[in-house]
């Protein structure tokens, strides 16, 4: 299955159903009542971590998420159906971040958890609910709460304890497949592992999960090779174990390898770069491997980093390692969580207003606009008569006045425009 660890999507809320105008009839009731009910509220837009996922794969595919838009209001006082709410299924560690914005709205860390991303629009009322005993037969009603489309990334870092850092061919892969019972692909050739492969290893009554980090290269914090792909696994661990090639059999110098990847860590994040941090020496069964151990103890001696010589191919050596892995751990806070955000709420009729000049013409704009705009039928007489009569009790027409609108004066709200008319 490939691997995918990053997506864009569209996700929208269901919008509110329009309310209903109408009025009851019924043999012998010569003048009924207004009886139009209320729309339906439209479905949320709700996120789920699922621990069956292991890929984003799905929305490479798929790109809009609309949740289903609320059922309109009814004759005889019956109100809209409520649109269903939309499910998205993610892998757990899955962050979803605004792009408009940049916030992250979600960080679906634990197995199971579910967050409501975007609330449904609000049903419109019907004309029933606008009957006054001065206005006893409103012909109007309200049409539903309209949404707002988000566009979202969605970014898979991988939830695991420990993560298993190095560069390519140290011997990682062939580290957790001697500690956990994970198979993972192994080959004596760079980049074997392109994706992060994760296992649990049991110590006595702990367990902890851990991730093997596809091999780093210099540069990597600059997105050489696929540096960012993969430096992006090991945000979420609570410790590191640096695995190097103590034989140093393909040419390299241990020493390098070890700072080479500890810059690239502090360049891509300072977290990172902070993250309580082991070594592990493997290839200790190769010749010439003890005496490079030796340099690199003398070289490290002084910055408390405790070395662990291993062997993954005759499997010895990691008792000390993992004993020391399970204390560390002890110490350490839960995996890293992120401060979530919430969108903007979709408060659309914020109260007030304020005029600017578009060359001659007055433009109107403000919550109360977009209110009475919303709830306005241009076709229906009576609908036009609240629009006017809202426009004065709202002090619009005496805002425009003052700002020198005369009845020659071209008035903007929105798509629509007028003369000035007092």
């Amino acid at each position: 299955m490939q691997f995918v660890d990053k997506a864009k999507i569209f996700i929208k809320a269901g919008d509110g159903g329009d309310g209903c105008s109408s009025f009851h009839r019924e043999k012998f009731v010569q003048r009924g009542g207004p009886d139009g009910g209320d729309g339906g509220k439209g479905g949320s837009v709700i996120v789920y971590a699922d621990p069956n996922m292991s890929t984003l794969l799905d929305f490479k595919y798929s790109k809009h998420f609309r949740a289903q838009r609320g059922d309109n209001g009814r004759a005889q006082l019956q109100r809209g159906k409520n649109g269903e709410d939309l499910i998205i299924k993610v892998p757990v560690g899955t962050l979803i971040r605004d792009i408009e914005t940049g916030r992250i709205v979600a960080d679906m860390n634990k197995p199971g958890r579910q967050r409501v991303l975007l609330h449904g629009g609000k049903g419109g009322k019907g004309n029933a609910r606008f009957a006054t005993p001065t206005r006893q037969a409103p012909r109007f009603s309200q049409p539903g709460q309209k949404t707002t489309e988000h566009e979202v990334e969605l970014e898979l870092k991988t939830i695991a304890d420990v993560g298993l850092i190095g560069l390519p061919n140290v011997g990682k892969s062939t580290i957790l497949s001697v500690l956990t019972s994970a198979k993972p692909k192994i080959a004596n050739y760079h980049f074997t592992t392109l994706t992060p492969n994760l296992g649990v290893v049991k110590r006595y009554d702990t367990t902890f999960v851990l991730a093997d980090i596809p091999g780093l290269i210099e540069g990597a914090a600059d997105g050489a090779g696929l540096g960012h792909d993969f430096l992006r696994h090991i945000e979420r661990t609570r410790m590191l174990v640096h695995v190097v090639d103590i034989s140093g059999c393909e040419g390299r110098n241990p020493i390098e390898d070890y700072y080479k990847i500890n810059n690239e860590l502090a360049k891509y994040s300072e977290r990172l770069a902070a993250l309580p941090q082991l070594i592990a020496a493997n290839k200790m069964d190769i010749t010439g491997a003890d005496e490079y151990l030796y340099f690199l103890r003398e070289e490290l001696k002084d910055k408390n980093v405790m070395i662990f010589p291993v062997s993954a191919a005759t499997v010895k050596g990691f008792d000390a390692l993992l004993d020391e892995i399970v204390k560390v751990l002890a110490t350490l806070p839960k995996t890293f969580e992120y401060d979530e955000e919430d969108f903007d709420a979709e408060v659309p009729y914020e109260k007030g207003f304020r005029i600017e000049k578009d060359g001659d013409v007055f433009v109107v704009i403000g919550g109360s606009v977009d209110y009475i705009l919303d709830t306005t039928y241009a076709e229906d007489e009576q609908s036009m008569r609240r629009f006017q009569q809202y426009l004065i009790n709202e002090g619009i027409i005496r805002a425009l006045r003052d700002a020198g609108a005369t009845e020659d004066s071209v008035v903007r709200m929105g798509e629509w425009e007028f003369d000035f008319i007092e």
